[in-house]
This record gives C-alpha cells, sequence and structure tokens, in this order.
C-alpha cells in the first residue's frame, strides 16, 4: 500500500492497532533557545499546522475578522491583548479543519491565564493538550547565541560570528555594507528578556508538569540532535 506521506503511514498504523494519533503540542522554551525551528521540523515532519499567535494576529486582522478587529483597537493604543482574547483568537484558529489531526502552539500560552483558558476551551470540545515540549538552554548560552548574531545594516542580511561567520569580520557579504549587534542581541537586553521568561514560564512548566505532558529535551545540542530527541517522545 502506498502512502503520501510519513505521516499517513503512521495515522494507519495507529488505526490497525485501535488507537488515536495524538499531536497536540505546545513548545516551550526562553527566547533564542530554538523552539520555533524545531516547531518548524516537527510540522514538516508529522504534517500538523505550525500555529504561531504572531501569525494569527496577522491574519486575523488582514481578514478585518471581529477577532482581529478587537485585538487590532488594543495594539493601535499600544497596549498587551487581554489573555482572554488571546485565547479565543487561538482556539478559533486550532478549531479550523487543518488542525483535526494536532498541531503545534508556539508562542502561547505564555501566562497562566493563558493556560488555564486554553484547557478550558479544548475541554469543551472533547479535546486536550499532549505533550508539552520545553527546550531548556541555560541563559549564558543564549545570551552568547544572541550576543553573536550580527546584522547588516543595508540589506538586513544576518549572521553570528561563532555558527554563520562573514567572510570577512564586520563585512557584509551580500553587499559589502558593516554589521552591527543589534539592541535586542545586547546581552543586557537579552537578560531582561530572559528574566521576564522565567517569571512567566516557571508557572507553565509546573502547570504542565502536573497535567504529566510536560517533557523537557536538551537544547544546547546540534539542532537535528534536538529534534531527534523530540521524535524520540513523540514516536516515529
Amino acid at each position: 500500500m502506498w502512502y503520501s506521506t510519513r505521516a499517513d503511514l503512521l495515522r494507519y498504523r495507529t488505526f490497525l492497532r485501535g488507537e488515536k494519533l495524538f499531536m497536540k503540542i505546545i513548545m516551550l522554551g526562553a527566547p533564542g533557545a530554538g523552539k520555533g525551528t524545531q516547531a518548524k521540523k516537527i510540522a514538516a515532519k508529522y504534517s500538523i499546522p505550525h500555529v504561531s499567535t504572531g501569525d494569527i494576529f496577522r491574519a486575523n486582522i488582514k481578514n478585518g475578522t471581529e477577532l482581529g478587529n478587537k485585538a487590532k483597537t488594543y495594539m493601535d493604543q499600544g497596549l498587551l491583548v487581554p489573555d482572554e482574547l488571546t485565547c479565543d483568537l487561538v482556539v478559533d484558529r486550532i478549531s479550523e479543519d487543518d488542525c483535526k489531526d494536532g498541531f503545534i502552539l508556539d508562542g502561547f500560552p505564555r501566562t497562566i491565564p493563558q493556560a488555564e483558558c486554553l484547557t478550558e476551551a479544548l475541554n469543551k470540545l472533547g479535546s486536550k493538550i499532549d505533550y508539552a515540549i520545553d527546550v531548556d538552554v541555560p541563559d549564558d548560552n543564549i545570551v552568547k547565541r544572541m550576543g553573536g548574531r550580527r546584522a547588516c545594516v543595508k540589506c538586513g542580511a544576518t549572521y553570528h560570528v561563532e555558527f554563520a561567520a562573514p567572510k570577512t569580520e564586520g563585512v557584509c557579504d551580500t553587499c559589502g555594507d558593516k554589521l552591527v549587534l543589534r539592541d535586542d542581541d545586547k546581552p543586557e537586553t537579552v537578560q531582561k528578556r530572559l528574566n521576564v521568561y522565567h517569571e512567566q514560564t516557571q508557572p507553565l512548566i509546573d502547570y504542565y508538569t502536573t497535567q504529566g505532558v510536560l517533557k523537557t529535551v536538551d537544547g544546547t545540542r546540534d539542532l537535528n540532535e534536538v529534534f531527534q530527541e523530540i521524535v524520540d517522545i513523540l514516536g516515529e
């Protein structure tokens, strides 16, 4: 028998065993930990949508939906979108047909109220989160990773002094202009973002540990090794 994707074969095998394939996943991890990269790789392997809150906001605002217009009123004032509205937008997205076999949430939830809202909404749909994968990287590693980034002020090309260095130090390979360390990547700025992340996310780690779905992977290794550990958790 021929299958169009590996995920189709996986679904067929679980059907034969009388089981249901669960792939409702939350990605956790500090800024710069690489969770977005891993989320995209998981989405490609298992043929499930990579659902980013940023993409949800942009799509709803662009399409002029009721929820999108509500979110825009807050964003235009420079205010944070309330947890309940953010949750409504996410639930609306994961209720779409392409998410029926699963999804990967990237960037949501960020707080306990958001997590509780998501749990309640999924319960009403007769569903639940199956895995919360925490890509764990020590702060020092993240500061080093992000502090090594360089960007071209002219064409926007990006480099890393250790992992993707330009041919000539401080000079863009593409246009020859100078490379700079962006304010967002400066150690003091990165550390502030990490402090906020830990304050918000440690309770989330405890929350999903209590629910029995938290899985932690070592994000300090090569990205393909990290991905293989995630595959080992989710199953081939």
